[in-house]
């Protein structure tokens, strides 16, 4: 049976909704075909679904979501569980974006269920899966024992998560290999001749802290550098909490010369502390930093930067989500990005 229903109820705007009918007509194409081709049959050649999805995209069909959940028991949504504090410099923008590369020309589309970190991050998971609202889900900020994941788990619900947890379960993901950042962060440091490094970590609860601070610890011991501890703010203070402690430990004869920073927002904010305690970028101290865009050497040419690609992580989950769907198995489902440079300007 097809997804659309005959009727040419009105829309929003007053007007007659486009029907499976409408593309038929205008395409010379039967109903049957139509529905066929906009679900990715593969009995249906390539030429005639991108003929069909032009014509679709054209008039501004969306299927009845109310019949296709009816009749196939889905409702071609993908939920993307997000943080609605959040402050990672374009995170948000680039993870849709990747995601809506890959669905674009499936049928499924993508909406956002956002929460609050101050809340119970298990709640927006639970009412998706309850309602019944979504066939699969992407989460991130993940735990090494993370309730939703294991929730999603024992409920049968496809997910991805940005980021590992640390369960010993078995689950798609994409994540940054962290603790391959920290270290070439540190070895390229200590090739700058700096040996007094600090690390800003993301917020302890959280499974990439421990890679991380792992990562940079090794190296730190490796090349023979010292740890200044700057454990009292990670990146999920705010940027003034930030560069107020960057400032007050950088007043300090014990200061560090170098520092290694998890997220591009806030090395803003150590860039300012820097040099509100009256010190220079590049000559007193250096700073490496994940970037996900080219902001940071806009900001100041002196950082050194390694590249996180937020679109692809995106493109990745979605990817592994409709994968799940699909019926791949969890276990090959799973990617790692590793960084392998710093670059400077």
């Amino acid at each position: 049976m097809d997804d659309d229903d005959s009727s040419t109820a009105p829309d929003i705007h007053g007007q007659e909704r486009p029907t499976l009918k409408t593309i038929a007509f205008m395409t010379g194409l039967g109903v049957t075909t139509v529905s066929r081709a906009l679900k990715d049959a593969p009995e249906i050649g390539e030429e005639t679904k991108k003929r069909v999805r032009l014509v679709a995209r054209q008039v501004g069909y969306r299927p009845n979501r109310a019949g296709v959940r009816l009749r196939t028991g889905k409702t071609n949504v993908i939920s993307l569980v997000l943080d609605t504090d959040q402050q990672i410099m374009s995170f948000v923008s680039d993870i849709i974006y990747g995601i809506s590369e890959v669905i674009a020309d499936t049928p499924y589309h993508l909406i956002v269920t956002p929460y609050s970190r101050s809340n119970d991050s298990l709640e927006p998971v639970r009412y998706v899966v309850e309602t019944g609202s979504a066939d699969g889900l992407i989460i991130s900020r993940t735990e090494p024992n993370d309730t939703r994941a294991r929730y999603l788990l024992e409920h049968g619900m496809p997910f991805a998560t940005h980021g590992r947890t640390d369960m010993g379960l078995v689950h798609p993901y994409h994540d940054f290999d962290n603790h391959a950042f920290a270290t070439i962060a540190v070895r390229r440091l200590a090739a700058n001749g700096r040996r007094r490094l600090a690390l800003l970590a993301p917020p302890p609860g959280l499974t990439y802290h421990r890679h991380t601070v792992n990562g940079f610890v090794d190296a730190v011991n490796e090349f023979g550098a010292t740890e200044v501890p700057f454990n009292t703010v990670s990146i999920d203070n705010t940027l003034e909490q930030i560069r107020n402690r960057t400032a007050q430990i950088m007043r300090r004869g014990d200061r560090p010369d170098g520092f290694v920073s998890s997220a591009a927002a806030a090395t803003l904010a150590i860039v300012a502390g820097i040099e509100d305690a009256g010190l220079t970028l590049g000559r007193d101290v250096d700073v490496v930093s994940k970037q996900s865009s080219d902001l940071l050497h806009l900001f100041r040419p002196q950082l050194l930067v390694v590249n996180e690609n937020f679109r692809m992580a995106g493109a990745e989950l979605a990817r592994s989500v409709l994968g799940w769907i699909g019926g791949a198995a969890p276990g090959s489902l799973q990617t790692l990005a590793v960084p392998t440079t710093v670059e400077a300007r």
